[in-house]
């Protein structure tokens, strides 16, 4: 495909695929998005328990959102289970728990190679930081990685998992994301890089860059842009969508379905 009919193809799966229908039950953003919900007196989506005379607060939303983007690597299964365990830990109060300073602190795996002891660390990083500020949004991506999540400075990292959680607090699409930061420009974000989201860019001839790095992500980041101005993370729904709909064979005697065929749509 040219580039013209690339984002002709992306801009229809990003329409197609950005709605809560693809995303219910499958996606680590049903977290966040039980306590946006409880958050704004509405009815919950999932079946997770609602603690009694509990004030949900913007900061359970961000715990919730910082304890499953970094759960958020394998199978989605076990992403789903593992960031439900952490929440049953925390009691579905995950303010509450963090700011009481008493966590789960054990050197045994909550998820894969992510053990309770990191998980009580961050949530020691979150008590520190709610002691004096309100929520998370002030801080740059590497400013969540070093005061949050512990790790050393790394601009040069694409730095997936943090991405993806502002781009959950940011893009207000009305459908899956929840737009509660207000002082940040969808047009800021930077597509979350995984290993899907660049084979499949690789694949589209959007960036020729192998090394899994923040300049490749603002690579696809940039090109998604000329599909959704002012919104390229929409374009994370699109590529999603893709290696959906175009899998790869699963042996070299496999040949490779012919993608669909693009329908311009409007999606505003």
């Amino acid at each position: 495909m040219d580039k013209s009919e690339i984002i002709k193809t992306i801009t229809r799966l990003g329409c197609e695929y950005d709605t809560i229908s693809h995303f219910l039950g499958k996606d680590p953003i049903i977290f966040p998005r039980h306590f946006y919900l409880l958050f704004n007196a509405l009815p919950p989506e999932e079946n997770f328990p609602v603690p009694d005379n509990y004030k949900v607060r913007l900061q359970d939303i961000e715990i919730a959102g910082i304890i499953a983007a970094h759960l958020a690597w394998g199978r989605r299964a076990m992403i789903l289970r593992d960031t439900e365990r952490a929440m049953n830990e925390m009691h579905w109060k995950p303010y509450e728990y963090v700011m009481a300073g008493k966590y789960r602190n054990e050197d045994k795996s909550l998820h894969r190679t992510v053990k309770w002891s990191e998980f009580a660390m961050i949530c020691g990083n979150l008590r520190k930081y709610y002691a004096e500020h309100q929520t998370l949004e002030p801080l740059t991506p590497d400013q969540i990685r070093v005061q949050i999540f512990g790790q050393k400075s790394a601009l040069k990292m694409p730095n997936k998992k943090i991405h993806m959680f502002r781009r959950w607090m940011v893009r207000n699409d009305g459908a899956v994301d929840l737009g509660l930061w207000k002082t940040i420009s969808p047009a800021d974000l930077i597509i979350p890089l995984d290993v899907h989201v660049h084979d499949t860019a690789l694949d589209l001839g959007i960036t020729d860059r192998k090394p899994s790095d923040y300049r490749t992500a603002k690579e696809i980041t940039d090109f998604c842009a000329r599909a959704f101005p002012g919104d390229p993370c929409k374009g994370d729904y699109a590529l999603f969508a893709y290696s959906v709909e175009n899998p790869k064979p699963k042996n070299e005697n496999t040949k490779p379905k012919k993608p669909k065929a693009s329908k311009q749509k409007n999606c505003q």
